[in-house]
């Protein structure tokens, strides 16, 4: 249902009290969302306005429109690896290209109701991309946390430490005992009070005294000057048509990512308030506030677990909460934004550290690295991949490598036997007189064989299907083969099936189905199959004692 969650909470009775539960949340979390979006933006390469007004703007869009009741959007740090890699090799013009481009595809994957799909990506994969992002940015603040004396830093993973390491000697003291300052206020504040967010508290303390003592750190304002207090103009980037192909990646990137995060985020929140968010007008909203983020000079943007798991613990329970956080970002920006040029980058990079910390979700990797093989392959590969190559490459891989091996597994679980002395089992036993199954025991012809087939016969183990039935021993002169537990079959286990008749019909052997699942004779039907067995109700059954009185009837024709 393409209905946002305002609408329905309001239609739905709003009181007095729960309003202002929604405006205290709000306002704790734009208080929350403030130091983030400043230093997401820097981390991603670009200037700290442009992180404001995207948890401005998205962050209005995805309250008002979304699918979620308590979903708080803007910019995360998900995006800080692929959004420095689109500013490095296209600049910020190419940068707002892909936000919009990616806020397109949300739309048409929510009208198209993919938010069910996105779903089925493998939790290994999540982990392995999250995990690998969170080294990333750790990566990133290793200037600012130790004020290394150093030049521009190289963009690749193994280059930046290699430079690290030659500059380890030019730690400035002022900077790193600054930036454990406000690591330390990060950790330990929560213990005084949850009401007030740790890191505004840290980015107060230390503004306050690097501007008290004259302390020689770098500012947000010595390196990207102050921050316009002013509505950003809305405009579209001019752009080629060959610059516009070549963002086509990272903005099917940043719309997978985007979809991701958000209706994880939404997932966690329904479990937290017991509600059940709508994923597809939830993928709507996400697309709607990227592209009005691109529009205002803004970044990409989407669900942030961690603001959202702070408005509900504050009493946000209505997208109002949103919208106040919203709201609050504006007027900060409006009327104090020009004061947050004072305050130092080492501050910034502590924040982002904690933020790294709390991504890396380092006890779910060791628990991981404890799983299925296959699991442990994933995980691997994709937080390789992120860390060393590129973000689009590591997800790009990781869904094939999770969809191979997922065709190995199904293909694996497909088994395909010889039915033997104890050809009936209980289950068909107990629809059936003693006497009965007894005589269909006894009276088995040995010319006549049943196999069993078990799991999807689909195009990964098709050829396991042929390579069994050319193992027979010997040829029946009539072949049965149950399918009771053969939930689905695809076209090329369709010409598994046909080579099978035409060429036991070569050798003589007449072939019979028994009790075929509903999907399976459907798709049948539908195709040449039928026209290889002849008439239907000759060769298939609808259950396993039907085919063996057929053949049966068989074997008394042939001798009559």
């Amino acid at each position: 249902m393409l209905v946002p969650k305002l609408v329905t909470t309001l239609r739905s009775g709003y009181s007095r009290s729960q309003f202002l539960s929604d405006i205290t949340a709000g306002v704790i979390v734009g208080i929350v969302a403030l130091p983030l979006a400043i230093a997401f933006a820097i981390a991603s390469g670009v200037t700290p306005d442009r992180g404001l007004w995207t948890a401005i703007v998205a962050g209005f869009l995805i309250s008002a429109l979304g699918g979620s009741r308590v979903q708080i959007g803007g910019p995360t740090g998900a995006f800080v690896v692929i959004v420095y890699a689109i500013v490095q090799k296209h600049g910020v013009d190419g940068l707002l290209v892909s936000t919009l481009m990616a806020g397109v595809i949300l739309v048409a994957m929510g009208l198209l109701r993919l938010g069910v799909a996105i779903k089925f990506i493998p939790h290994p994969l999540v982990i392995g991309f999250t995990s690998g992002i969170a080294v990333i940015i750790a990566s990133t603040q290793v200037k600012d946390f130790f004020g290394l004396d150093m030049g521009e830093v190289p963009s690749e993973f193994v280059e930046k430490w290699g430079a690290f390491a030659e500059h380890a000697l030019t730690v400035d003291p002022i900077t790193l005992a600054l930036a454990l300052l406000a690591l330390g206020i990060i950790v330990l504040w929560p213990r005084i009070s949850h009401k007030v967010p740790g890191p505004f508290v840290a980015l107060i303390v230390t503004t306050l005294i690097v501007q008290g003592f004259h302390l020689p750190v770098e500012t947000i304002g010595s390196r990207f000057g102050e921050i316009q207090s002013t509505f950003p103009r809305v405009a579209l980037p001019a752009l080629s048509f060959t610059q516009v192909a070549s963002l086509v990646g990272p903005a099917l990137t940043i719309a997978m990512l985007a979809a991701v995060e958000s209706l994880l985020s939404a997932v966690v929140a329904d479990g937290m308030i017991g509600s059940r968010h709508r994923s597809n007008m939830e993928l709507v909203a996400q697309g709607v506030a990227n592209v009005g983020s691109a529009l205002v000079g803004g970044m990409p943007a989407t669900g942030a677990i961690a603001r959202t798991a702070t408005n509900v613990k504050n009493g946000g329970r209505t997208p109002v909460a949103g919208i106040v956080h919203a709201f609050v970002l504006l007027l900060i920006t409006l009327f104090v934004g020009r004061w947050a040029g004072l305050i130092p980058l080492a501050a910034l990079s502590a924040i982002l550290l904690v933020v790294a910390y709390n991504m890396s979700e380092w006890r779910v990797f060791r628990a991981e690295l404890r799983g299925p093989g296959n699991d442990v392959l994933i995980l691997l590969t994709t937080f390789t991949l992120t860390v060393l190559v590129d973000l689009t490459v590591a997800i790009g891989v990781g869904v094939v490598l999770a969809s191979f091996l997922f065709m190995r597994q199904m293909a694996e679980a497909t088994d395909m036997r010889l039915v033997a002395g104890g050809l009936l089992d209980a289950s068909v036993e107990n629809n059936a007189p003693d006497e009965e199954m007894f005589h269909l025991r006894e009276q088995l012809p040995p010319d006549v064989q049943v196999y069993e087939v078990t799991g999807a016969i689909f195009f990964g183990a098709a050829e396991k299907f042929r390579e069994t039935l050319q193992q027979i021993a010997h040829k029946p002169r009539v072949l049965i083969i149950r399918m009771r537990a053969v939930p689905t079959i695809d076209s090329t286990g369709m010409r598994a099936m046909e080579q099978l008749v035409q060429r036991s019909r070569k050798d003589g052997i007449r072939v019979l189905l028994a009790e075929v699942q509903a999907q399976p004779l459907a798709t049948m039907r539908s195709s040449n199959l039928m026209e290889s067995f002849g008439r239907e109700e000759a060769h298939v059954f609808p259950t396993l004692r039907a085919a063996l009185a057929a053949a049966a009837r068989t074997r008394e024709a042939e001798r009559g």
